[in-house]
């Protein structure tokens, strides 16, 4: 008996060095598409976008093979702790309750929520007053959804959405007065359609945006934290931040 709990011990042990050891050679990371400019498909089937140019090199550095999962955002963390793929590179924001179920990175990204509706909307979307009764579209369980469930919570309609593209055509549809989104996810998918405009003033919300993995997975967290130190420090980051925005998002 003695010998048989020595050697399962010992099996133990192997595993759970097998486990640290791990080199990450294959990772698998989750996106939800689309959410322009972030994450998207071209014409022509290709998934793009910025932090899919960002994961890109991201796994350059770590010469790791990378393979790309769709996921649609409701099921992100799920999938995750479900082990369909290995991180979540999808404009996940930082809050103490996704910290309780995943290790964070160090935030590569932060911007703003912004109000965005058709052109005859004049509504002021801080004075809760003129606000009761108005529907608000938000993507759900983002931190938008968040702000506005917290802050507006029985004085306007929540519409929530799968994808902002479907938040969208409710808007143009005339189904939602206005939307509470990402900022860049409203200028890119919003403000290039004729008949819409931004109203009031963006919003900052949370601690920034971060890779999502599991909690066991710390040393994968390290290799991406050094990664993206890397990527900001030689000029990488900047190069594919400028090529999807105008302004500074790096944090």
């Amino acid at each position: 008996m003695k010998k048989l709990i020595v050697a399962a011990s010992c099996a133990l042990a192997l595993i759970a060095g097998q486990t640290q050891a791990r080199d990450w050679n294959d990772i698998r990371i989750a996106f939800d598409v689309p959410y322009e400019p972030f994450e998207y498909k071209t014409p022509d089937g290709e998934l793009t976008g910025f932090e899919v140019e960002l994961a890109e090199a991201m796994c350059a550095e770590l010469e790791a093979n990378c393979e790309f999962v769709i996921q649609a955002w409701d099921g992100m963390i799920p999938g995750l702790l479900a082990r369909k793929f290995d991180a979540i590179m999808s404009s996940m924001s930082i809050t103490p309750e996704r910290a309780e179920r995943v290790l964070f990175s160090e935030p590569y990204y932060n911007t703003p929520g912004g109000w965005f509706a058709r052109n005859d909307f004049n509504t002021d979307v801080t004075d809760m007053a003129a606000m009761e009764g108005k529907v608000v579209g938000v993507q759900r369980g983002t931190t938008m959804d968040t702000h506005v469930t917290n802050e507006m919570s029985g004085i306007v309609t929540v519409k929530r959405y799968t994808t902002a593209e479907d938040m969208v055509l409710d808007l143009e549809g005339q189904r939602l007065d206005v939307v509470f989104v990402d900022y860049p996810v409203g200028e890119q998918t919003i403000m290039n359609r004729d008949g819409f405009k931004e109203v009031g003033e963006p919003v900052k919300l949370g601690e920034g945006v971060a890779v999502a993995m599991r909690k066991r997975d710390a040393d994968l967290a390290e290799k991406v934290n050094a990664a993206l130190r890397t990527l900001k420090e030689n000029g990488t980051y900047d190069t594919i931040m400028n090529k999807y925005f105008s302004y500074d998002i790096k944090m």
